[in-house]
């Protein structure tokens, strides 16, 4: 994977960059065993950036201002000073909308938070750039910015139509989801009309996202699509019972389709024990049962930042500063770092790549 290669770029966050977040020990400075482990995975994240499969800022937009979240955004968990110091090269920016009665209004809130992603990318350009292409994402992180990546919208804001589908894609998402449709409300999953979607997707080159999809419909999307699909905030099932997460029969069938499963922070969905508040060994768990069912190709990372800060969080990820936490407690575990280069960037970036070459009919 050309992804996963060494190579010199200009990253976002850089060590030093790193290393002066607050509390940060440089690798010279690390004596005990949790020290080196940051050190170590700071080093990691500098020259291998996260690929973040769900950000809900969007839906903030219009409560915040651009300098703010330039500069930094005390009142949310997430803002450009701390998506750079997490070691984040790509985010993809969730456009789903509360639920509302009727497509047309669905179709209209998704055209707002397209419009304010988009805003927010162009008046912030020394820090985002909008990316289109799995290239685009690497060009984007090369030169120091953030590729910024549109989607998953709601299957519910196709509003039934492949035209509208079709129009999302020009307008530069690139990813959607399947969950909350009346064509996955199926006995077979999908109806013949949601096959028909993800054919288009597949043809458009848009990214197929199961997450919050029955388990039904994971399967039966998995034997329709000829692109590999992502879950884009998932966590394991067998290890959290939450409706949102995965079970191991379509971890194996994602790991045979080659897709990713992006393992949220989301506390709801990672917690072990009922009543207690989730912790970033929770997510870590969540990680390695994913990496043993799906295989180490098919895992990715998820933080559905995007909340107030006083909003519940995973202990040890409170805001999008903390991924290097998640990456020292991996590094302890004993991942090797290939794997944690694939977990980070590698993986994510494959299976946008994938999709166009399907899309080109490669």
């Amino acid at each position: 994977m050309a992804d996963l290669q060494n190579h010199p770029y200009v990253a976002p966050a850089t060590a030093s960059e790193l290393d002066e977040s607050p509390g940060a020990v440089s690798a010279a400075e690390a004596t005990t065993p949790a020290e080196v482990d940051l050190a170590r995975a700071r080093l990691l994240l500098a020259a291998q950036l996260v690929v973040d499969g769900h950000n809900t800022l969007a839906q903030e937009l219009g409560r915040t201002h651009h300098h703010a979240l330039q500069h930094g955004e005390a009142a949310l968990d997430t803002d450009i000073p701390r998506i750079r110091a997490g070691g984040v090269g790509a985010q993809f920016w969730s456009l789903h909308v509360a639920p509302q009665p009727g497509p047309d209004r669905l179709i209209g809130g998704t055209l707002d938070l397209i419009d304010a992603v988009r805003t927010l990318i162009d008046s912030c350009p020394e820090a985002l750039r909008l990316a289109l292409t799995a290239a685009e994402m690497a060009a984007a992180r090369d030169c120091g910015r953030i590729a910024s990546l549109l989607g998953p919208v709601s299957g519910a804001a196709l509003g039934d139509s492949l035209g509208t589908l079709r129009a999302y894609h020009a307008l530069g998402v690139r990813s959607a989801g399947v969950a909350g449709t009346h064509w996955t409300a199926s006995p077979d999953g999908l109806t013949p009309f949601g096959e028909e979607v993800i054919r288009e997707m597949n043809h458009l080159g848009l990214l197929v996202d199961l997450s919050g999809a029955s388990a039904g419909t994971m399967r039966r999307v998995l034997d329709v699509t000829k692109a590999p699909a992502i879950l884009s905030h998932s966590a394991a099932y067998a290890l959290t019972p939450h409706p949102t997460n995965v079970t191991d029969d379509v971890l194996r069938r994602l790991r045979a389709n080659g897709g990713v499963c992006m393992v949220t922070f989301a506390p709801d969905q990672v917690t072990r024990l009922a009543g207690a508040p989730a912790t970033l060994q929770d997510v870590a768990d969540h990680l390695d049962h994913v990496r043993e069912v799906a295989g180490p190709e098919c895992v990715g990372i998820s933080g559905s930042y995007g909340m107030a800060i006083h909003a519940p969080h995973t202990v040890g990820l409170e805001d999008a500063s903390c991924y290097p936490n998640l990456i020292a407690e991996l590094l302890h575990r004993d991942w090797p770092e290939t794997d944690v280069a694939a977990l980070t960037w590698g993986n994510a970036a494959r299976v946008v790549r994938e999709a166009e070459a399907v899309a080109r009919g490669v």
